[in-house]
């Protein structure tokens, strides 16, 4: 695919991606905390797994998410996540950090880092009581829930930027430092191509997957 190819996709899925955007901004505009930690639990699970595995987990762990126990959490997980203790482990311990952290006001806790959207990302990456989440997933769950200007660097998205020669290798960020290096090259390269950051980011994960979900 050339760019000029991408930018005829874009055309094509333009609505689409908008209406999905719109979406994330209601939930940033009237989302209450309990929608925002479930945001924040689907993206625990989509790490190492898919969007598809996280959904069909976040139905299965809904009816526990404010008082659940581990063992339940494992439970209900079984069969629907491909690591069901340790996701299990995560969500409790993250539970715990986020209580006492800002009691699970999360839109109050996210809102306090204004302007500063690094310091945002970085509290859920670097708090070493939120687990499972790193700075793709930090990325993904911001996105998800309202915020704009993050890149979610999974593997379809790296891929496609090798493809287009924005990067040499397809590797995944190990670092913060790495991960804002290929985050600002994915930036300039949508500046290039006239397309708003975020759109492109679904428009090159819709690309390798079909879907444009969240």
């Amino acid at each position: 695919m050339t760019r000029k190819e991408l930018q005829q996709t874009l055309l094509q899925k333009q609505a689409a991606i908008q209406a999905r955007l719109a979406e994330f901004d209601q939930i940033r505009r009237a989302g209450d905390d309990a929608q925002l930690f479930e945001e924040l639990v689907y993206c625990i699970f989509t790490a190492g797994a898919s969007a598809r595995m996280g959904l069909s987990s976040v139905e299965r762990v809904r009816p526990l998410l404010f008082d659940g126990t581990l063992e339940q959490f494992a439970v209900a997980l079984t069969g629907a996540h491909r690591y069901p203790n340790s996701r299990a482990s995560y969500i409790i311990a993250t539970r715990a950090y986020l209580t006492d952290e800002c009691k699970l006001r999360l839109r109050e806790k996210l809102d306090s880092f204004g302007e500063d959207w690094q310091a945002r990302r970085d509290f859920l990456a670097q708090s070493k009581g939120i687990k499972g989440i790193g700075y793709k997933e930090a990325s993904h769950y911001l996105r998800n829930i309202g915020y704009r200007g993050y890149a979610i660097l999974d593997k379809h998205i790296l891929k496609t930027l090798q493809e287009f020669g924005v990067i040499p290798e397809a590797i995944p960020p190990t670092t913060k430092k790495k991960y804002l290096a290929i985050e600002e090259l994915m930036r300039k390269f949508a500046e290039e191509l006239t397309i708003d950051f975020d759109e492109l980011d679904l428009l090159l994960w819709s690309n390798k997957t079909g879907e444009i979900l969240k």
